[in-house]
Formats: C-alpha cells, sequence, structure tokens
C-alpha cells in the first residue's frame, strides 16, 4: 500500500497534468533514490543525442531502483525531471515519457532544462523520492 496521498487545488489551474503536492504520514518509509540516468547494465549511456529514448531508459532504471528498494511507481512522492537541452520542445518530449510511466499517479514533479549532466553524451536524469506505508 502506498504511503503517498496527492493534493489537488481548488484555486490554482487545473490545466497541468500532475498534483500540486503530496503527503507523507508519520511512520511511512521514505526512499530517496539516486538520479535515474539513461546507463545500461555495463555503464554504457545508451542512445546518445536521443533525449526520449534515454527517457525511456531512465524509466526503466527508475522502475528497477524502486522495485529493488520494496516500491513502485505509485509510491513515488516527487520527481526532479532534468533535461540538458535549452530546446523546450526537448523537455516537453521528455516530460511525455516520464508522465506516460505514471499513468494516473500524477505525482508532483519539477521539470528543469540544465547545461549538463554527470555521464558522457547523458541527456536526461530523473530524481525521486517514494514513500511506502510499513
Amino acid at each position: 500500500m502506498s504511503g503517498v496521498r496527492l493534493v489537488r487545488s481548488d484555486v490554482l489551474t487545473t490545466d497541468v497534468d500532475y498534483a500540486y503536492a503530496s503527503v507523507v504520514p508519520a511512520g511511512t518509509r521514505l526512499i530517496h533514490l539516486a538520479g535515474a540516468c539513461p546507463l545500461d547494465a555495463d555503464g554504457r549511456t545508451v542512445a546518445p543525442g536521443d533525449p526520449v529514448a534515454q527517457a525511456h531508459q531512465v524509466v526503466a532504471n527508475l522502475r528497477q531502483a524502486l522495485a529493488d528498494a520494496g516500491a513502485g511507481i505509485d509510491d513515488v512522492a516527487y520527481t526532479r525531471v532534468l533535461v540538458a537541452s535549452t530546446d523546450q520542445a526537448d523537455l516537453v518530449a521528455v516530460w511525455d515519457v516520464v508522465r506516460a510511466a505514471f499513468g494516473d499517479h500524477d505525482v508532483p514533479s519539477t521539470l528543469l532544462g540544465v547545461t549538463v549532466l554527470g555521464y558522457p553524451d547523458q541527456l536526461v536524469e530523473v530524481e525521486a523520492v517514494a514513500a511506502v506505508a510499513e
């Protein structure tokens, strides 16, 4: 059972595809995930130059890290999506992949364009915090 309750607003615009906040009650186990990167099992960056393909790998790696910690996508309380691009279309394309992965669990998120990420040819990274009811 997820320890996350998503919060919407009756005042703020509903023209967004994410909740404005999430609440995690006391007694919930928090899981802070390292940024999921577009790396394969051998540590190589997949799909250099293709932010959408990298986003798919990042989501797969995020799902695996969550599973390894005893959680799933519906347990995520917050994400930060980083895209190494100054082109807003790249950010939106990556967001579409990440957002689709969460389905009805429209977790609060921040989407940022950044100058550079840590691995060679890396264009996408997703940080997450999850919460699992004890």
